[in-house]
């Protein structure tokens, strides 16, 4: 995934330990807030607002919090 959509710059960069999916997995949110987030950029990009490469972008990021979720589920 493009840096874009993996520990983005503008929520802090990976170095931050106030990124939003490490608050999400400290405070025990990351099911909702994962499965949230993919809804919303999957509805973003359906929305056909957005010109084609916005899109896609928003897909990658889908894709990214759906594979988070499905890896926190395979994790004991």
């Amino acid at each position: 995934m493009t840096e874009r959509g993996d520990h983005p710059a503008h929520y802090g960069g990976a170095e931050s330990r106030y990124e939003h999916v490490k608050v999400c997995r400290a405070w025990k949110l990351d099911q909702l807030a994962f499965l949230y987030n993919c809804t919303k950029y999957i509805c973003r990009a359906a929305s056909g607002k957005h010109k084609k490469v916005k899109q896609l972008e928003d897909l990658k990021k889908a894709q990214w919090y759906l594979s988070a979720e499905i890896e926190r589920r395979e994790t004991p």
